[in-house]
């Protein structure tokens, strides 16, 4: 496994970059929103300008917002009504600001990619681009239950818009850090890329997203009074970062990997970690 990208995205505050940007009033409250710094550090790397952003899951709709800002289109899904109407507000807002682009948000379920409605989107997308996002209105006993849910959920929603990438696009999972009962950090990666194998994709970057300031060696995060005196009960240290798993097509990773030489011309090997963003 090659070394990790570190992103340099936790410069500003989370409730400063909605301010700045002029997000809805609301956006705040979708927790698992991704934050408009690492979705723009994303398109930039993983897209290009005009390409197609898609977040089958957008939630409050950061990626939508962003991706409009950097030049591409962007569609949205979401079944919840409350994300529905900020998504939307977030779109206009973009809009309003000078965006030139396409942006769409519907109120529908990721299964709705895999059917004829989502037939012109084939082949079209140029990044996929979502959160792990557990369900809050959904009841299953404990933490960790939620998470294997939310984890079986985003499989099934990575199978459904595999045939929409582009040759050549990528898809980017964004995930927040969850502690376990004990305080120690829970695995997330691991399955996190089973899904995505599971789906036919090949992983190919490991990123830390960092949600805490750099100043000069230093590191300083952003967390709430709250949040400080939480880690503090529990000994624990403030989770300083988001993580993004990066995914491409099977076949376009490994002629990735025979255009930067790692693998000799019509060899056929399992998928690796490796783009430098």
């Amino acid at each position: 496994m090659a070394s990790l990208s570190v992103w340099p995205t936790g410069q500003r505050d989370p409730l400063t970059q909605l301010r700045d940007a002029g997000y809805a009033p609301g956006t705040e409250t979708d927790t698992e929103r991704i934050p408009p710094a690492v979705a723009a550090h994303a398109i930039a790397a993983y897209s290009r300008p005009g390409d197609l952003v898609l977040d089958p899951d957008c939630g409050a709709g950061t990626v939508l917002a962003e991706a409009l800002r950097a030049g591409r289109h962007a569609l949205g899904l979401t079944a919840h009504s409350r994300w529905w109407k900020l998504a939307r507000a977030n779109v206009t807002a973009a809009k309003a600001g000078g965006a030139w682009c396409d942006g769409s948000v519907l109120d529908a379920r990721p299964k709705v990619l895999s059917t004829v409605r989502a037939a012109g989107l084939l082949g079209r997308v140029g990044l996929i681009l979502t959160s792990l996002r557990t369900a809050p209105d959904r009841t299953t006993g404990t933490d960790s239950a939620a998470v294997e849910v939310a984890v079986a959920e985003l499989a099934t929603t990575l199978i459904h818009c595999e045939n929409l990438l582009r040759s050549g696009g990528y898809i980017a999972v964004v995930s927040r850090p969850r502690r376990r009962a004990d305080g120690s950090l829970a695995d997330l990666t691991t399955p996190l890329i089973a899904a995505g194998v599971s789906a036919g994709l090949a992983p190919i970057e490991r990123c830390v997203a960092l949600t805490a300031e750099l100043r000069g060696s230093r590191l300083v995060t952003h967390a709430s009074l709250a949040e400080r005196r939480a880690v503090d009960r529990a000994q624990t240290a403030v989770v300083a970062h988001l993580e993004v798993l990066v995914f491409q097509l099977v076949h376009d990773a490994e002629l990735a990997a025979v255009d930067v030489g790692r693998l000799p011309a019509k060899t056929v090997a399992s998928p690796g970690w490796g783009r430098a963003a």
